[in-house]
């Protein structure tokens, strides 16, 4: 693994472990925005470590694209990129469901980070 890669792994391990404390603080929103970031950087990492290069965007779904990630996890990251924007702007429609899509997107941030940790 190259040295560029591993720091992007450690930043997101960093952010999956500051996400895990926000939710125990029950501060879910700060806790979904850390898992969007969480999957940022793993699909980065992974894109850098594949194609040599890094693309500086937010969107994950466009960060998935030609990398073979599962369909299932492509699913789920849709949502996790819009949970971007409404954890971080409050001039956009809020949610209220803030918990529960908090623990969904833990799972989804660790099962990202599995899978580039396996495919690297």
């Amino acid at each position: 693994m190259k040295e560029e890669t591993s720091n992007w792994m450690k930043k997101a391990e960093a952010d999956l472990r500051a996400a895990k404390n926000s939710f125990a603080s029950k501060d879910y929103e700060w806790t979904i925005f850390q898992c969007q970031q969480v999957a940022e950087k793993t699909l980065k990492a992974f894109i850098l470590e594949k194609n040599g290069e890094l693309r500086k965007i937010h969107d994950l779904v466009e960060l998935s694209k030609n990398i073979h990630l599962p369909s299932e996890l492509k699913e789920k990251i849709k949502e996790l990129t819009l949970a971007y924007i409404y954890s971080r702007y409050p001039d956009v429609e809020q949610k209220t469901d803030l918990k529960e899509k908090a623990v969904v997107f833990l799972e989804v941030a660790e099962e990202i980070s599995k899978w580039v940790k396996k495919n690297l």
